[in-house]
């Protein structure tokens, strides 16, 4: 662990959490997706501290070292929403800018839309806008990409074959799929490997796409489908899982959203150009706080932590 993170535990929405933390200033939340940890932010924790920023990358439930409830619904949207906006209240703050990968997008695209209070600007990593996602999840050119997604809904034999070889899949994937040679180094995959090795984390992690199967992807913003944030879009040209189609035609959604496209970067996009996606964080964080009303969507009030 990086000596100038802190490592901090609290029961967040119910759900004991844990996050690291570094720097002080405006604060940053950065959400990891499947399957890592706060440490797939490795590289943007220290550059984003060091730019005058407060930063706290959190395990989401059931990663890691925060707590993993049993059974699949507690892995749906709104439960995953909800601990992120208890985090910040707990961190002292009434918003935060939000940065999300994969899994971390899906949360980040659904607070924005549903709690916009929370969120001050919002970044996103090769993650689709879900109503995106139901517009071109069940083309064949995707359903060839997302076979996984599906995978996942048969019990337990997916747990099976994640862990098999100590976890061969997860390795194979750390190596084989970035653009970068080294993106992730001996040391990074074992991180990984230990993280998803974790009693109940397996289960929990894959726990996210059975929950998600329950509904249809456009119902995952409720009854909003617009995002009122300042957003910044990065995608990784190169995702082996998720389609370039996918970072298209979103001003419908999200008005005045800035796309930057990564030509030589996979869906690990901030681990294939950490230096890039650095620039483009920091860069757009220095843009300035976003206006404090909320104008198209209603305000609601800060969550009661349970």
């Amino acid at each position: 662990m990086n000596n100038d993170w802190r490592d901090e535990f609290a029961v967040i929405n119910g759900v004991r959490l844990h996050w690291v933390e570094a720097g002080t200033g405006p604060l940053v939340v950065l959400l990891h997706g499947f399957p890592e940890f706060h440490y797939s932010w490795r590289h943007q924790i220290p550059a984003l501290a060091g730019a005058g920023f407060r930063v706290a990358a959190p395990d989401l439930r059931g990663y890691n070292l925060s707590e993993k409830p049993p059974g699949v619904a507690p892995y749906g949207i709104a439960h995953l929403t909800a601990d992120i906006a208890a985090l910040i209240a707990h961190l002292g703050e009434p918003r935060a800018v939000v940065v999300g990968h994969d899994w971390g997008g899906a949360v980040a695209w659904h607070l924005a839309a549903t709690r916009p209070e929370f969120v001050e600007r919002l970044a996103v990593l090769n993650c689709p806008h879900p109503a995106a996602l139901a517009r071109d999840l069940f083309r064949p050119r995707q359903l060839r990409r997302s076979w996984y997604v599906f995978a996942f809904q048969i019990p337990w034999l997916p747990e099976r074959l994640f862990r098999a070889g100590n976890y061969a899949l997860l390795r194979r994937t750390l190596r084989r799929e970035p653009i970068r040679p080294g993106a992730f180094t001996d040391a990074d995959i074992e991180r990984y490997v230990e993280a998803a090795a974790r009693p109940g984390s397996t289960t929990a992690t894959i726990n996210y796409y059975r929950a998600a199967a329950r509904r249809r992807p456009r119902t995952m913003l409720g009854d909003h489908s617009s995002i009122v944030a300042p957003t910044l879009l990065i995608w990784g040209e190169r995702d082996a899982h998720l389609g370039l189609h996918f970072a298209e035609g979103l001003d419908r959604w999200v008005p005045g959203i800035r796309v930057e496209r990564i030509p030589d970067a996979s869906h690990w996009v901030q681990n294939d150009a950490p230096e890039r996606v650095n620039e483009l964080l920091v860069e757009f964080l220095e843009e300035g706080p976003a206006p404090r009303s909320c104008p198209r969507l209603p305000c609601s009030p800060a969550p009661q932590l349970r």
